[in-house]
């Protein structure tokens, strides 16, 4: 039973059902399965870090990948995967400081029907992170989660690059 006598903790209620009013009244939502146009997709092209998250995240949304093209309803390429890594600064005695690293990824996609490609897409990530030699095992534990976070980050552009798709056999 709450005490109203006690002003510090209908002050703390006050301003907890005022949050909630507030973020129900800006729109938040959270985000919800992609809302594909497409029931199959055949995956070509090598394997590359994104695959298996990828073919998770397309199951999860209720999109099998198959294995044959002719069972496919959309066809993506995955076509090219890089990593670069280069140096923003350094310090007055030449020792790095900062590094950038750039993920891209280029793809393509098709109608399972039609032999014509699409254009060639790209999605680029940059993370930047300061580093520091007395302590390089963190930092490169550091650099391989930025790639990972950037290779997830791939994953849901590309999802969400895949919801503005209509295969022909469904657009009208």
């Amino acid at each position: 039973m709450l005490n109203w006598q006690n002003p510090i903790s209908s002050l703390s209620l006050t301003v907890l059902l005022l949050l909630i009013c507030i973020i129900t009244a800006c729109g938040f939502e959270l985000r919800g399965s992609a809302d594909l146009s497409f029931k199959t997709i055949f995956i070509q092209g090598k394997k590359i870090s994104i695959s298996k998250e990828l073919q998770r995240s397309l199951n999860s949304n209720g999109v099998k990948v198959v294995e044959k093209v002719a069972d496919a309803e959309l066809v993506l390429e995955l076509m090219s995967e890089s990593y670069q890594k280069r140096i923003l600064s350094l310090s007055g005695a030449g020792v790095v400081r900062e590094f950038e690293i750039t993920y891209l990824l280029d793809f393509r996609i098709r109608d399972s029907k039609n032999p014509l490609w699409g254009d060639v897409q790209s999605i680029r990530g940059r993370r930047d992170f300061s580093f520091s030699d007395s302590a390089l095992l963190a930092k490169l534990e550091e650099e391989e989660r930025l790639r990972q976070d950037m290779a997830s980050d791939a994953t849901r552009e590309l999802l969400r690059r895949l919801t503005a798709y209509k295969p022909s056999n469904t657009q009208k």
